[in-house]
């Protein structure tokens, strides 16, 4: 399937622009967003007939930016930049409005992990048997990797659009950096609590310090008040330290610390993100929740990590590394389903969305787990039920043909 021609346009206030328009130039636009709020009460996408709504959010600095409707992104076409898989697709929705609430301005989180403390108080956590951890209820809290996959969804860097040949770092960070802008976490401006490592050009090395020296000083304690930030960037190496690990990053000299203890159980709760294959094959993304030391380094208080291919398309396994790996390599379009803090949410692996109806392709890795099998069988029911196409790998078999079927078979002409 091939980008069609109204992808990308927009309508607002009855004047049609394209999307990449109206985000280079957010304040020559402002006007325009102004009155179609005002007139309209939202925008239109029009990658279909007839034209799909669009919310309309202004942020506290009067940023504005435009996001899909709630529970239509799979009415979008695949290459529509609006797209989202339908329902029972995302680990989001776990989730009650209490832990992810949308309105016309923003997206307000309620993380698990506090980022502030009173001082004379002792600190609060959020129990992990509590209902906002508990999987038989809808999540009343965030957790740190629901928070990172939330961002890599709200991206779209869980997908692999059509035509797409490379994704680096500068693409991951540009793409972040317009959602932050959009949203609050813990009644916080996510935009002011999260340092995005930035990707490193000799040129921008002296903003690039300054940037993150102003992060570090907001931190620690102010008055009464102990202040925490998120730091998200690629882990490049663990290092051990006397006290744990320095984790050193992709693009940025200072190094984050951690005590030994947090750092087992990190690797522990992500044992595929800190594997040799993160390191050899893959990359590894991670979120921190960081503090400033007497000494004024950077810890790590708390963290999420999550596996990746180089190119930063999220996998659950080396395996399925290796078969988003080769879906590229085919020139498929694709998106990952994240689950965020559900462990058990049973979702497909890939979902083919160069083809019509979506395909979907599971990878099956362990064999003889009851709770695997079970899975399996449930994933294989639902395709069944729903008469889905479905690739299938065993990991013990040679990878299945990944070519779309219409490159399969060319025609006389080609």
């Amino acid at each position: 399937m091939h980008p069609t021609s109204s992808s990308g346009r927009i309508q607002l206030a009855g004047r049609t622009v394209q999307l990449a328009w109206l985000r280079e130039h957010t304040a020559q636009a402002a006007s325009l967003f102004a009155r179609a709020r005002a007139e309209v009460g939202h925008a239109w996408c029009l990658c279909r007939h007839p034209a799909l709504r669009l919310v309309i959010r202004c942020t506290r600095a009067g940023r504005y930016h435009l996001a899909g409707w709630p529970q239509e992104g799979d009415q979008h076409e695949t290459t529509c930049p609006f797209h989202k898989l339908g329902p029972g697709h995302s680990g989001r929705d776990r989730y009650s409005t209490q832990a992810i609430k949308e309105t016309d301005d923003g997206v307000f989180i309620r993380l698990a992990t506090p980022l502030a403390r009173t001082l004379d108080r002792a600190e609060a956590h959020e129990n992990a048997t509590d209902e906002a951890f508990d999987d038989r209820h809808a999540r009343r809290a965030v957790g740190m990797l629901g928070l990172l996959h939330w961002l890599w969804e709200e991206a779209q860097l869980n997908t692999w659009p059509p035509g797409t040949r490379h994704r680096t770092w500068r693409h991951c960070h540009a793409l972040l950096r317009r959602h932050l802008r959009a949203a609050t976490v813990n009644g916080q401006e996510l935009d002011s609590v999260l340092y995005l490592v930035p990707p490193f050009t000799p040129q921008a090395a002296a903003a690039n310090t300054a940037a993150l020296e102003t992060f570090r000083a907001r931190l620690g304690r102010h008055n009464a008040t102990e202040r925490r930030g998120l730091l998200l960037g690629q882990i490049k190496e663990v290092a051990p330290t006397p006290y744990g690990v320095a984790y050193r990053l992709a693009h940025q000299r200072t190094p984050l610390y951690a005590r030994a203890a947090l750092h087992a159980r990190a690797a522990r709760a992500f044992r595929h993100a800190f594997s040799q294959t993160a390191a050899e094959h893959g990359a590894r993304v991670a979120l921190f929740v960081v503090e400033r030391s007497a000494g004024g380094h950077l810890v790590a208080a708390d963290l999420a990590a999550m596996l990746t291919t180089r190119t930063y398309i999220p996998a659950d396994s080396s395996y399925e590394v290796a078969m988003a790996d080769a879906l590229t390599a085919c020139r498929r379009a694709f998106i990952k389903p994240l689950r965020y803090d559900s462990a058990d949410a049973v979702l497909p692996d890939f979902v083919l969305t160069d083809q019509s109806p979506a395909a979907y392709v599971e990878v099956y890795g362990i064999h003889g787990r009851e709770s695997y099998e079970r899975r399996k069988a449930a994933k294989r029911a639902f395709y069944q039920r729903h008469q889905a196409r479905l690739i299938e790998w065993d990991i013990t078999r040679p990878l299945p043909d990944l070519t779309h079927p219409e490159r399969r078979h060319p025609g006389p002409n080609t």
